[in-house]
């Protein structure tokens, strides 16, 4: 028995007619950029977030990018992030010339700290980068009234709920991202940024397309950060089912809870929050060795994420205080096979050969 840790074959198989009719489309009007899907997947995107303006980008981490430069990132200044993450997150600080200031997450949610951001906060800093990993919203509340400009980062927590409203329309500017395994995935690269803010639309809409302001005037530096069309016109017909596919994601999460909440470490949902669960993770002693037994019964793993941000080589200059609860995460968190389309009786084996590993 050999199962995928993200089943993306049985999606596309259940909505095949449809995804290839969006693209054969596309291919009919030849419109491959900027066609009439990128329009519409933004505006059922505004309307399924919440929010004034969405803006589809080229991936999660041009969107970030993006952000950052709608908010005039320069060297000298500081951008907080959790130190605890894909690399992406403070990567894009980097690449700005400004410099990242990594802290400790909160070991229930592995969401950023709020009260250690807050003790992070200089004169320096231009804004806090807040990652909703695993697929739930972090503490926006306690984030936004720092008084500082908030990302978020929900690459992962498309269509999770924070007190009632939808991930990446709780901040100054939210971000997402549309990489095939995620919870709202294109079959390429793809991303999307989202604000109720006029101004930074506007400005985030030069930058992405080589700062114009009009054809062939430009009125800021910018990139090419487009979404092309193929892509809008899946996710189009992808979002029609989102809701569908996050209910599964719920009930097969709460399945794998019920199993094994008494023998590991499970991510808390908090009370006021839902979950898309982007990725099922727990921690378990003796990773490698449980990994290992896992690959000799066909069961893939993964390890989100395998080292904290601020101990990755490129960072080795700046020093950091420790940041315990994310080097315990890093030394243990495991990712289980995970989709809306799990079977039933692959995750009773996943849940059954887990359980054989445990004490």
């Amino acid at each position: 028995m050999k199962i995928p840790f993200i089943d993306l074959k049985a999606q596309y198989n259940n909505i095949s007619n449809e995804i290839n009719d969006r693209i054969n489309s596309v291919l009919n009007h030849s419109q491959f950029i900027l066609g009439p899907e990128v329009k519409e997947l933004e505006s059922e995107l505004s309307n399924y977030v919440g929010v004034n303006y969405a803006i589809g980008c080229s991936s999660g981490t041009d969107a970030l990018l993006l952000a950052l430069m709608a908010l005039d990132l320069k060297g000298g200044d500081e951008v907080i992030v959790p130190d605890f993450s894909f690399f992406a997150t403070s990567e894009v600080v980097s690449f700005l010339g400004a410099t990242p200031v990594f802290v400790d997450i909160d070991p229930d949610t592995y969401n950023i700290s709020s009260s250690e951001a807050e003790k992070a906060i200089t004169s320096k800093t231009k804004a806090i980068i807040a990652v909703s990993l695993y697929g739930q919203c972090a503490d926006f509340d306690s984030l936004n009234a720092l008084g500082i400009p908030i990302i978020e980062d929900g690459a992962q927590s498309f269509g999770a709920t924070y007190k009632g409203k939808k991930s990446c329309g709780l901040t100054t500017i939210g971000c997402t991202s549309f990489f095939p395994s995620k919870p709202l995935g294109c079959y390429g690269d793809g991303g999307a940024l989202f604000t109720d803010d006029e101004g930074i639309n506007n400005k985030l809409r030069q930058l992405l397309a080589h700062g114009q302001s009009k054809r062939y005037e430009h009125s800021r530096i910018g990139m090419n950060g487009r979404l092309d069309t193929i892509q809008a016109a899946i996710l189009l017909e992808k979002l029609k089912i989102f809701n569908l596919e996050i209910e599964s994601r719920q009930r097969i999460a709460q399945r794998y809870n019920d199993a094994l909440s008494e023998k590991v470490k499970v991510v808390k949902l908090l009370e006021s929050n839902t979950s898309v669960y982007a990725q099922y993770t727990i921690e378990v002693d003796k990773r490698d060795k449980i990994q290992q037994k896992l690959k000799e019964v066909e069961i893939p793993t993964a390890i989100h994420y395998p080292k904290p941000l601020s101990k990755q080589p490129v960072y080795s200059h700046i020093k950091v205080p420790d940041n315990p609860h994310s080097d315990r995460a890093s030394n243990r968190v495991l990712s289980l096979p995970f989709s809306p389309y799990l079977k039933k009786d692959d995750q009773d084996y996943i849940i059954d050969n887990l359980l054989k590993l445990l004490p």
